[in-house]
């Protein structure tokens, strides 16, 4: 919109691209678009392309969901993958979604975030108190 008052101004489109910080080729598309249509053929229109196949309402649905735990779904470890979460989208809102839509609600839509779990076996932290306790003194006296 600051590039239509420009134009009216008489200012060029150089000048213009400088000021807005902006590629010329940009200023000269606005402005053949401007000399068209006028300052509200500049305006923002909607995103085109097909609409989301989850409102906001399904999505705050599905987020609840998921914030009750993959047990509460039936899975044993309370892990979340794609194909977990689409299987629960489904049960939720009876909306079949791709894995790239999976993932493309829970980092776009919802906003989280990959988080993986450790790779450590559970028993590691005993074993590892064992050896302290006993190993480590028995090395230690050899000294």
């Amino acid at each position: 919109m600051r590039a239509a008052e420009l134009f009216e101004q008489g200012r060029s489109s150089a000048e213009i691209a400088r000021m807005l910080e902006v590629s010329d080729e940009s200023v000269r598309r606005w402005k053949r678009v401007w000399e068209e249509g006028g300052a509200d053929a500049l305006r923002r229109r909607p995103a085109t392309g097909r609409p989301a196949k989850l409102d906001d309402a399904r999505v705050e649905q599905v987020r609840t969901a998921l914030e009750q735990g993959a047990p509460a779904h039936g899975f044993e470890a309370d892990l979340w993958t794609l194909e977990r979460v689409g299987l629960v989208v489904e049960r939720v809102t009876g909306v079949s979604l791709s894995r790239a839509s999976v993932w493309r609600l829970l980092t776009v839509r919802l906003g989280w975030s990959l988080q993986r779990p450790e790779r450590r076996a559970v028993e590691r932290d005993a074993e590892i108190a064992r050896w302290i306790a006993h190993e480590w003194p028995r090395i230690k006296k050899g000294r």
